[in-house]
């Protein structure tokens, strides 16, 4: 099957149900649009979500450590599987933790970004634009030590609003892939 064609397939599908696409881009939008706006409960949700998964994961990789028990690597799967069983337990127990704690994580990757990006910025600098590289630099390494300086109170939003704006910008997404399959359907139909 050529390319053209499952391009074709996939467009008439897309084409034939936009109104669903606008109303899942609908759903994103207003799930994301919730999530800032009650940032501390949907950081506690984040928080949850991740403490079960972990703890799941962990227990499929101690199941899985136990079928390899010949495995050269069987004392360090093993040990992985327990530490993200008992730190989705612990997360799953104490969401409140759990959120300071990817909210730490957060900062600590925004600051490393930052820092990535001023070097960056600096040896590019006789080019055009570096100046951009650098402010964009310097404003991930402050929001890092923002929120790391706003301990634990970010911890409880910072997760939640990021969630939110991820959630906003797929809504976005999938509503512009809606109004351009039905706009293409106007014109198909059109006399």
């Amino acid at each position: 099957m050529s390319d053209a064609s499952v391009e074709h397939r996939i467009t008439e599908k897309i084409r034939k149900s936009w109104l669903s696409f606008l109303l899942l881009g609908a759903a994103f939008v207003i799930g994301g649009a919730l999530a800032i706006a009650l940032p501390e409960i949907s950081s506690l949700a984040a928080s949850l979500t991740v403490g079960v998964l972990l703890a799941v994961c962990g227990v499929v990789q101690i199941v899985q450590a136990f079928r390899t028990t010949g495995w050269q690597g069987f004392v360090w799967h093993l040990a992985t599987g327990i530490i993200q069983l008992v730190g989705g337990a612990v997360i799953y127990f104490d969401p409140f933790a759990g959120a300071i704690a990817i909210t730490l994580v957060i900062a600590v990757v925004l600051a490393a970004h930052g820092a990535a990006e001023v070097a960056l910025a600096l040896k590019v600098r006789p080019f055009d634009g570096w100046g951009w590289l650098l402010l964009a630099g310097l404003v991930a390494i402050g929001a890092g030590i923002l929120i790391a300086v706003k301990l634990p109170l970010a911890g409880l939003s910072v997760p939640g609003t990021l969630v939110g704006l991820s959630l906003i910008f797929t809504g976005s997404a999938y509503i512009a892939i809606s109004l351009a399959a039905r706009r293409i359907v106007r014109a198909l139909s059109a006399p």
